[in-house]
């Protein structure tokens, strides 16, 4: 069984990757990216057996749990304030944060988060786009509403269907929108 402790910056993660006993296999940084995450899964996935990871909660956080899951590593996200107050304040450093959550996850100490699985957040998502396109066709139908009233015509239909406004406009001249209408007299 493999511990890896993870702190993540702008451009790079630290890794500290120990064993059951707590002896260090690798002190290394990786890019943050897919690429760099694939080159750090197969790099730790050489030392045997299944990996265990910890990291910070933070921007970014969420990309790398999944990635990391992708390649067949169990991930947590650590709540960023309980971890704090765990390291040594006297030198607190991205290598100390990454050996401090990998020894938390060596001890099953890891104040972790909850986060969905990635098939409510699919469901989630999904709810999202819906009300988002309930929203788009309640804006269109008020819009259409106002464009009737605004010519004058009152909007009689208990329900603005396609095929009610279709029946409902045949025959009607708008401004630009068939024959020109004549002008109006002058006075």
């Amino acid at each position: 069984m493999v511990h890896v402790g993870l702190d993540l910056s702008r451009t790079r993660l630290d890794v500290h990757v120990m064993d059951e006993a707590g002896a260090p296999l690798a002190v290394t940084t990786a890019v943050p990216d897919r690429g760099g995450l694939a080159v750090l899964a197969e790099r730790v996935g050489g030392f045997g057996g299944p990996v265990y990871a910890a990291i910070e909660s933070m921007n970014g956080a969420r990309f790398v749990h999944d990635q990391l899951e992708l390649a067949g590593w169990q991930v947590e996200i650590a709540d960023a304030q309980k971890v704090k107050g765990l390291a040594p304040l006297a030198c607190k450093t991205d290598k100390i944060d990454s050996w401090v959550l990998a020894e938390l996850s060596r001890r099953d100490l890891v104040p972790a988060i909850w986060l969905p699985t990635p098939t409510v957040r699919a469901e989630r998502e999904r709810a999202r786009w819906r009300l988002h396109l309930v929203r788009h066709r309640t804006a269109l139908k008020n819009r259409i509403h106002a464009t009737l009233l605004a010519f004058g015509h009152p909007c009689r239909w208990p329900t603005c269907s396609a095929s009610a406004a279709g029946n409902y406009w045949a025959g009607w001249s708008y401004p630009n929108h068939g024959p020109p209408t004549p002008p109006l007299p002058s006075i």
